[in-house]
C-alpha cells in the first residue's frame, strides 16, 4: 500500500477534524466563494474545508488519498443535504480524470503538503486551475513554536528515520520552496503571496484527553506512540505532548481545551 494512504487510513482522523471545524468555517469564509464557483479541496479529509465551501454555494469536488474519509465526507455531505459536494478517492500527485483549467479555486489546507513528490503536487494543481484563478494552501510551519509542528517534531524524534529520499511534508511551510515548486509550474513569484495565519483546534475535553485522542486516531501520532513502546518509551513521549498541549492551551474552562497553530497561508493567482 502507498505508505500516505496507509497513514491517513490509520485510526480515524475525523475525531481530530471534529476540534478544526470552527477555524475551517472561518478561512473558507474569508476566501470570497461565490455560487457556482467550481472548488477543487485536494486532501480534504472528511471536509473540514469542503462542507463550508459547498454551504457558500461553490459546486465542490474533494479528492482525498484516505478511503475511509472519502466514505466519512460524503456521509457528512448527505446528512446535510449538500447535493454540491461530492468526495472521491485521489493522490494529489496525479490527478487523473480531472481536467486541465477545470476550477475556479482549489483549496488545500493541511492537506497537498503530506503528499510526497512535491514538485508533482504544484504542478497538479495550477494544471487543473483555470486562468484567473486561484489556489489557496495552508502548510505548517517547520520549527514552529505552536501546536502542530510541535506534535510532529516530538513525534519524530521517536520514530525511526525516514526512508532515503524522503521529502519532509512542513517544507511546504518555507516559502522559498513553495516560489521554486510553483515555479517549476509556471507560476511567476509576484503571483504568489503569503500570510502568517492561526488556526484553532477547539476540543470538548481536557488538554490530557485530546493527548489521548492524537494517540488513538492520529497516524503521525500513532506511529510515534508504537514505535515508543517497543523502545520503553511510550510514557515519556505521553509526558512531553501533555506538556505541550497544557503549555499552549488558552481555554478558560477547565474541561475544554483550546490551541491556537500559526500556519503559512499561500495564495497563487494563476494566469
Amino acid at each position: 500500500m502507498n505508505p500516505n494512504k496507509a497513514l491517513w487510513e490509520k485510526g480515524d482522523f475525523t475525531r481530530i477534524a471534529a476540534s478544526m471545524r470552527e477555524s475551517g468555517e472561518a478561512l473558507i469564509a474569508s476566501l470570497g466563494i461565490q455560487p457556482g464557483f467550481k472548488v477543487l479541496d485536494l486532501g480534504c479529509g472528511d471536509g473540514t474545508t469542503a462542507v463550508p465551501e459547498a454551504k457558500l454555494g461553490a459546486d465542490v469536488l474533494g479528492v482525498d488519498i484516505a478511503r475511509n474519509l472519502v466514505e466519512a465526507g460524503n456521509r457528512r455531505a448527505k446528512e446535510l443535504g449538500l447535493a454540491n459536494l461530492r468526495i472521491q478517492e485521489g493522490d494529489a500527485t496525479d490527478l487523473v480524470g480531472l481536467k486541465d483549467k477545470s476550477f475556479d479555486l482549489v483549496v488545500s489546507i493541511f492537506g497537498a503538503m503530506f503528499a510526497p513528490k512535491p514538485f508533482d503536487v504544484a504542478r497538479e494543481m495550477v494544471r487543473v486551475t483555470r486562468s484567473g484563478g486561484r489556489i489557496v494552501m495552508g502548510n505548517w510551519i517547520p520549527n514552529d513554536p505552536t501546536l502542530v509542528a510541535q506534535i510532529l517534531k516530538i513525534s519524530a524524534a521517536y520514530t525511526p528515520p525516514p526512508p532515503e529520499g524522503f521529502i519532509s511534508p512542513m517544507t511546504w511551510g518555507v516559502e522559498a520552496h513553495v516560489i521554486e515548486r510553483f515555479g517549476k509550474a509556471g507560476i511567476a513569484q509576484d503571483k504568489i503571496s503569503f500570510l502568517r495565519d492561526t488556526y484553532v483546534f477547539n476540543f470538548s475535553g481536557t488538554p490530557s484527553e485530546m493527548v489521548d485522542a492524537f494517540r488513538l486516531y492520529y497516524g503521525p501520532t500513532m506511529n510515534a506512540f508504537e514505535a515508543a513502546e517497543k523502545n520503553g518509551r511510550a510514557e515519556e513521549l505521553r509526558k512531553e505532548l501533555e506538556a505541550l498541549f497544557e503549555s499552549q492551551n488558552k481555554s478558560p474552562s477547565k474541561d475544554k481545551t483550546s490551541i491556537p497553530a500559526t500556519f503559512l497561508r499561500v495564495t497563487v493567482a494563476v494566469r
